[in-house]
């Protein structure tokens, strides 16, 4: 299987210029495909050009937030979002599913939004996902999952993250 759906972070400068963008600035993305796979653009809304799109699997706008300053947890517990980053790192076919239904979570607790959907030549469907405080970019793969399939899928999701029922909070 290709890396073609890494993650890919959001820049905190605009590709047209260099200068940083303010916090709350709006920006457009977009998503394009070349020889080294998918790599995301972004350009101050000033900057932005709509000949820019002619090449773009997808284009979106979106709010600049500068990312906080926390401090470093010492020990953190496996979330959601880390099991869905290690999953996507092991680039393993078999973690479509579990990978999908993460993404899914993700966008229900609104820690994901869902900016685009597309359909490859070889007809698998990418769905396009941004993390709403980070800006990164996952190409997440549809496995097009039924019915009977998830039962399966949400326990190894719970066994995956340690929990033992359904009312234990996961995030």
């Amino acid at each position: 299987m290709s890396q073609d759906w890494n993650i890919r972070t959001r820049a905190d400068q605009c590709a047209a210029t260099g200068n940083g963008f303010a916090d709350g600035a709006v920006i457009v993305s977009r998503l394009v495909f070349g020889k080294d796979g998918y790599t995301r653009e972004d350009y101050a809304e000033a900057q932005w050009d709509d000949t820019l799109r002619q090449d773009a699997v997808s284009v979106w706008k979106g709010v600049f937030h500068a990312p906080p300053q926390s401090p470093e947890e010492p020990l953190r517990k496996e979330t959601v979002e880390s099991l869905l980053r290690e999953l996507i790192e092991t680039d393993d076919d078999e973690n479509r599913g579990l990978i999908f239904i993460l993404a899914v979570m993700l966008e229900r607790k609104r820690i994901l939004v869902e900016r685009d959907v597309h359909d490859r030549e070889d007809g698998l469907r990418m769905r396009l996902y941004e993390h709403r405080k980070s800006g990164e970019s996952f190409l997440i793969p549809d496995p097009q999952l039924q019915l009977d399939e998830l039962d399966a899928l949400q326990t190894q999701v719970m066994q995956r993250l340690g929990l033992h029922t359904g009312s234990e909070e996961v995030g």
